[in-house]
């Protein structure tokens, strides 16, 4: 039996990792239901930041990625042209944009189905945080008059929107208006975060030695590392914290080195560059905290993977990851209350080993039963299915 086609647009994926979350967000979603459906992915030939393509992909043709057969545009083949006419010569059922905001990946296929120079099938648009209000306050001028374009120019007219969280799905509703019956909530896949870590990694809390903080994340203004800077600063105990993470904003990385330069003596600060997939399970299991105060997330693939890691997260209360502490792992708190994420810290600097191992094993269990839902992997199966009966 041939399996329905999905046509999904990207604009990183495998072996790609800078973009961080919507790479893993696709990558999860085709490793989960690549047996049921056909995912036909297109995307970049080169990384989040990387001038060249990557070395071990041909570009412009399809290849067998996975469960995915996926084709790495060259810039040349990024446009109206390059993308119509291989959405016209590739067989599909749906298309699936893994964002919004993307001039290419998404902008692209949505302009040639509003004036019907692409085969007419049903879309579906994960917007992947992308109106969350941190996300939307970014750029908000250029944001402002795209969407407004985007409305009055009837692009996404009868498209179906995917929100992985109910917080998503309003913030969808407050951007566009949209019908309840066109938004659907469908949280991201995450179990292959467990998957990739196996048997649980083990870490010790040393007497004496400092609190040892991760931030892993983009450097740039939405994942706010400024502001963990501006708490580490007024910390007392000694700590030592790495940022690893690619620069995707060179002006807001400068104002943080300049924080960087005025810490006190006991925080020792190490910036390690991106963080290679195959490493993440090491530095974060080496890890006594992982500290994102984000401005928003639709998921948090990071979160899930410190947490299968064992590692405890502190964490702003802008993602889905809510009632952490409820929960025995962790703390989201809102960004207006600095000296609350202060507090947590120095809390997590005065605890035993003993204690760092026993809370540790505890997040382990929490992280095996929340990412080995199966009703998140069915949410999506229902959603693919009832984009596709719109094609019938």
């Amino acid at each position: 039996m041939n399996r329905p086609v999905i046509l999904a647009f990207a604009h990183y994926y495998l072996p790609g990792y800078k973009a961080g979350g919507p790479v893993r967000s696709i990558g999860n979603l085709v490793a989960q239901l690549g047996d049921e459906f056909e995912f036909h992915v297109v995307t970049s030939d080169r990384d989040l930041g990387d001038a060249v393509p990557y070395s071990n992909v041909e570009s412009d043709v399809w290849v067998k990625v996975g469960k995915a057969r996926v084709t790495y545009l060259s810039p040349r083949e990024q446009g109206f042209r390059g993308i119509g006419r291989l959405m016209c010569e590739t067989p599909h059922d749906a298309v699936y944009l893994n964002s919004f905001f993307d001039p290419v990946f998404s902008a692209v296929p949505l302009l040639l189905r509003r004036f019907r120079l692409a085969p007419s099938k049903p879309y579906l648009i994960a917007p992947r945080g992308e109106f969350s209000p941190g996300a939307l306050a970014l750029k908000v001028w250029k944001k402002q008059v795209y969407l407004r374009a985007v409305c009055t120019g009837g692009l996404v007219q009868d498209v179906v929107w995917q929100a992985s969280s109910a917080y998503e799905a309003e913030e969808i509703v407050h951007a566009f208006k949209v019908a309840p019956d066109h938004i659907h909530v469908a949280p991201n896949p995450a179990a292959s975060e467990l998957d990739q870590f196996g048997a649980f990694p083990s870490s010790h809390r040393d007497p004496g030695m400092p609190l040892r903080v991760l931030f892993l994340s983009r450097i740039s203004p939405m994942k706010n590392l400024q502001f963990a800077l501006q708490v580490i600063a007024r910390i007392q105990e000694p700590v030592v914290f790495d940022i690893y993470g690619p620069v995707t904003d060179e002006a807001y990385w400068q104002r943080c080195q300049a924080d960087i330069g005025s810490l006190p003596s006991h925080v020792q600060v190490n910036y390690h560059g991106a963080a290679h997939p195959d490493k993440i399970l090491e530095i974060m299991s080496g890890h006594d905290l992982f500290f994102l105060p984000t401005l928003g997330e639709n998921f948090g693939h990071v979160i899930a993977e410190a947490l299968s890691a064992g590692t405890p997260v502190l964490i702003a209360d802008t993602t889905p990851w809510r009632d952490l502490e409820a929960a025995g792992v962790g703390w989201d708190l809102s960004l207006d209350d600095e000296q609350s994420f202060l507090r947590c810290i120095e809390h997590c600097a005065r605890l035993g080993a003993e204690e760092y191992e026993a809370w540790r094993a505890s997040i382990r269990r929490f992280a095996v039963t929340r990412l080995r839902d199966p009703e998140v992997i069915n949410a999506n199966r229902t959603l693919l299915l009832k984009v596709l009966a719109e094609n019938r």
